[in-house]
């Protein structure tokens, strides 16, 4: 028979204790962003960033992929611009050009005025996209 008791001499040489729960960590944009921007520094080396902040190298590395993915927002660009209607006075078409057109003129209304860096840039009906 084999004997199954453990003998007095075997001693732990290693101990390992699991704190966590195992459930995945959740990183805030900002925390991908500081460390993407860490490892962009000239001689910054992925993988003692990565353990310095407890991560794993291929963490870090995909958070950078997805950095390269997404376009960097403009600073100077507003994200929304807002447009304001101004009502117009409809314009008159002369009478020569009344008669020989088929159908009545519309009047020139539902155009755009773009006013930017104090240059104003108007489109009226039927402007070309060009």
């Amino acid at each position: 028979m084999l004997d199954h008791t453990p003998k007095s001499d075997v001693t732990a040489r290693r101990l390992e204790v699991i704190t966590e729960t195992g459930r995945r960590r959740w990183f805030s944009k900002d925390y991908k962003a500081r460390i993407v921007e860490e490892t962009l520094v000239p001689g910054a080396v992925v993988s003692e960033i990565a353990r310095r902040h407890g991560l794993t190298p291929q963490q870090v590395f995909t958070w950078r992929r997805q950095a390269r993915r997404q376009p960097a927002p403009m600073a100077d660009d507003p994200p929304f611009v807002p447009a304001v209607v101004d009502a117009m006075a409809p314009v008159t078409v002369a009478d020569h050009e009344r008669k020989t057109a088929r159908r009545k003129a519309k009047p020139d209304v539902g155009g755009i005025e773009i006013e930017a860096e104090g240059v104003t840039i108007r489109a009226g009906r039927g402007a070309d996209v060009g």
